[in-house]
């Protein structure tokens, strides 16, 4: 097992991370409404150019590999998609007719439209006007009746999930006349007509639905959920109960997002500040191990970036909270219940007050960043409120 790279780009929260087509560029929201463009270059990342046209703080990224286009939405309630030019990246005017923040948005697999989930208790639906030079976009509202957390496209590029702060998890049609092509029928179903809706789940204990994620296939759908469940869907047929609904309720903090590395195998992130692998199938899941060793105690890997800057560098990130938990031992306290653990049931922290983990609050975004042979996944990419970038190996965990 090698040991993940970390890198430090951020003294604050990335709000947005979204990696370029072949890996070696990364966009990334600081908290603000800037979109800051990193290139590799050797064992560090280096600032290329800041995109600077939303008003308010950056919510969500999203990079399309083939196109190479890159859309960003906002508590502005606006989205732009980005081209590259010869005079660096543009951005394109988006009509997403919303009354609330922007929360999240994602590039369809043919990346010929992209949908973005808002506060106004709607998803819009993003094709381009070549007539007009915009985007333009259709609703899904019903029967939404809160905030859209997250969203993912199925493989068929019609059918999108997504989760809900109403504790429920959707899949709904997002098929567009004279974009797509009918589809072949899937186990979620065979009408297409926009907004029609192919699922419908809710977290056992009605929790926030923080992401959603098909697995490979697309027959299977995975979602996290604020009550530290972690649920998987196995459709049967249409307008008749899933196959398997499997629901696991760890003693961990809540997961915040989770992605399949395999049809059988997801890893999940959160609170607990530390990626945790799953395994089974339609008969039973079960959670198989942590990726991280633990051994890092809060220090970027080798030849992780350090950003300098006021406040210090990564080892005082956040340092007020857990110097408490150092003067309390200092002082012979009892540490609070939430102070020690393991990655099925709390935080871990360290005498020096630091977390016993690579990342150091909560994570917030991860994704497949590697694939090795047969197009399994063979590293992922975590992102969180500590300003942290982690490469981690999946290869051998599996």
């Amino acid at each position: 097992m090698s040991t993940p790279e970390a890198f430090q780009l951020s003294l604050g929260p990335l709000t947005g991370v979204a990696f370029g087509p072949d890996r070696t560029e990364v966009a990334i929201s600081p908290n603000n409404n800037e979109v800051q463009i990193y290139k590799k270059a050797g064992e560090t990342w280096d600032l290329q150019q800041t995109l600077s046209e939303h008003d308010k703080l950056i919510t969500a990224i999203s990079w399309a590999p083939q196109t190479n286009r890159i859309v960003t939405c906002s508590q502005d309630r606006n989205a732009y998609v980005w081209t590259h030019t010869a005079q660096g990246w543009k951005p394109a005017l988006v009509l997403l007719r919303i009354n609330r923040a922007a929360t999240c948005v994602k590039w369809s697999p043919k990346e010929d439209k992209f949908a973005v989930g808002s506060g106004a208790r709607t998803i819009a639906v993003c094709s381009f006007d070549e007539e007009n030079n915009w985007w333009v976009s259709k609703h899904i509202k019903k029967p939404l009746r809160s905030t859209v957390l997250s969203i993912d496209w199925h493989p068929n590029n019609v059918l999108l999930a997504a989760g809900t702060a109403e504790s429920k998890a959707y899949v709904f049609s997002a098929f567009i006349k004279n974009i797509d092509s009918k589809p072949e029928p899937t186990v979620w179903g065979e009408r297409v007509p926009f907004g029609t809706i192919c699922g419908e789940f809710s977290s056992p204990a009605g929790g926030w639905v923080h992401d959603v994620a098909f697995s490979p296939s697309g027959d299977i759908l995975g979602f996290v959920a604020h009550d530290s469940s972690v649920n998987l869907v196995y459709p049967s047929s249409p307008g008749a109960p899933p196959q398997a609904l499997i629901s696991l309720r760890t003693s961990a903090l809540p997961y915040l997002s989770l992605t399949f590395v395999s049809e059988n195998t997801i890893v999940a992130a959160g609170h607990d500040c530390q990626p945790v692998l799953f395994s089974g199938d339609e008969s039973g899941w079960a959670m198989s191990t942590s990726l991280d060793s633990k051994s890092a105690a809060g220090k970027p890997a080798a030849g992780g970036r350090v950003v300098s800057g006021s406040g210090g560098g990564p080892g005082r990130l956040n340092s007020d909270a857990f110097n408490a938990f150092k003067t309390a031992d200092s002082r012979g306290q009892a540490r609070p219940a939430s102070s020690a653990g393991s990655a099925s049931g709390g935080i871990e922290v360290g005498a020096d007050g630091l977390l016993l983990t690579v990342h150091q609050n909560s994570i917030t975004h991860i994704e497949a960043y590697e694939w090795g042979s047969g197009g399994s996944v063979s590293k992922v990419v975590t992102a969180g409120k500590d300003g942290r970038l982690v490469i981690w190996d999946v290869a051998g965990k599996k």
